[in-house]
C-alpha cells in the first residue's frame, strides 16, 4: 500500500465535519504523546519497550497525519517524497539512491 492509499483508506473513518482540522492536530499531539511515553517508560523505567502497544501508537499518529494532509488537500505521498528530498539535501552521504 502507498502513503496515497493509505489516505484514502483512512479517510473512510474520518467522524464529523465540523473543526476537522482542529481535532486532527490536537489527537495527533496526543498520539505522539503516547509514543513518547512508551519511550518514557523504556527509556527511564528500564520497562521493555512493547512493539505491538508501539506500532498501534505509530498507526494512530500515522493516521491523524494523512487525515490532515487530507483536509488541506495534500496527497500524503507528497510529504513523504518531499520529507526524504529534504532529508538528502541535509544528509547527501547518509541517504543513497
Amino acid at each position: 500500500m502507498d502513503f496515497n492509499d493509505y489516505q484514502k483508506a483512512a479517510n473512510r473513518t474520518l467522524m464529523g465535519k465540523e473543526q476537522v482540522l482542529t481535532n486532527c492536530a490536537l489527537g495527533l499531539t496526543g498520539e505522539a504523546g503516547e509514543v513518547a511515553d512508551l519511550v518514557r517508560k523504556y527509556t527511564f523505567n528500564s520497562e521493555n519497550l512493547d512493539h505491538d502497544a508501539i506500532v498501534k501508537e505509530m498507526g494512530d499518529v500515522l493516521w491523524y497525519l494523512s487525515q490532515i494532509a487530507e483536509w488541506a488537500d495534500i496527497p500524503f505521498d507528497e510529504v513523504a517524497t518531499d520529507n526524504i528530498n529534504r532529508l538528502k539535501q541535509r544528509y547527501p552521504s547518509a541517504i543513497n539512491d
